[in-house]
């Protein structure tokens, strides 16, 4: 299968690139540089995405751009490669986030509608409801913190704080469902080759703060739990920020083969 993955440099992007080229697909990736051999496209340059997916023609895009805090890149640019994408009838996977949603003590299912707080939750939101307008065939995947190797970026902060060579703060008052990225990259792969649409919640099946998620991360390399430094987002000074977001993953748990590991798991 031609496959076009947005994002491809990303920690979530490298790994679906991996699975997909292992698995036989014709993979393409971009990316904002060429490092990598990646095709450089920016994702708010309708032009340039138009350019990618007409050279390209791929059966298959999957945008894992999520990173970048910035309203052009995630919302613009995700309705941008969703719209392309459907004009030559390819199929749609578009990551999304969690932290569309403000948080509670309940856990969140594909039917609760977005609630940000913050101006990133708010441009994922934005994007998923262009998304699916433009194609309502899309898969919109809602995940989590994604870990599972060193090369996560939660799981460097949770080692530059402990051992003292980054400033900040593990915050026992977030709660999110960590989900491995092998097993969202699966996850995607096989989604894209189902017949299922719309929203659906991948993310890991176990709750954990973030403080326990930085505990985890110290053990499983040795180092002194108590080095961790914990604290309040509530008390951080940075703003609203979601607080307890738990992704009920009971639909992808149902029709998905690929096992969603708790984080417990996680080595």
């Amino acid at each position: 299968m031609s496959t076009l993955i947005v994002g491809a440099s990303g920690y979530l992007g490298s790994e679906v690139v991996r699975q997909a080229r292992a698995a036989g697909h014709a993979v393409v990736g971009t990316a904002t540089t060429a490092a990598g051999g990646h095709v450089p496209v920016d994702v708010t340059d309708r032009k340039a995405v138009h350019a990618v997916v007409t050279a390209v023609l791929p059966r298959l895009v999957v945008n894992c751009v999520g990173h970048a805090n910035d309203w052009r890149v995630l919302a613009d640019g995700g309705a941008a490669v969703a719209a392309e994408a459907a004009a030559i009838g390819a199929r749609i996977v578009h990551v999304s986030t969690d932290a569309l949603h403000a948080g509670r003590p309940a856990w969140y299912t594909e039917s609760d509608v977005p609630t940000p707080v913050s101006q990133y939750g708010s441009a994922k939101a934005a994007a998923e409801t262009a998304v699916a307008a433009i194609s309502p065939a899309a898969v919109i995947v809602r995940t989590s913190l994604i870990a599972g190797t060193d090369e996560s970026k939660h799981v460097r902060f949770a080692l530059d704080v402990t051992e003292g060579r980054a400033r900040g703060t593990m915050f026992s008052d977030e709660i999110r469902c960590p989900v491995h990225v092998a097993d969202l990259a699966a996850a995607i792969l096989e989604l894209a080759d189902s017949r299922f649409s719309g929203v659906i919640n991948v993310a890991g099946p176990e709750a954990i703060s973030r403080a326990d998620f930085g505990r985890l991360v110290a053990r499983t390399h040795n180092l002194d739990e108590s080095a961790v430094p914990v604290g309040l987002s509530t008390e951080a000074g940075m703003g609203p920020r979601p607080l307890d977001v738990k992704l009920d993953t009971s639909l992808a748990r149902s029709i998905l083969r690929t096992r969603l590991r708790p984080v417990s798991e996680f080595r």
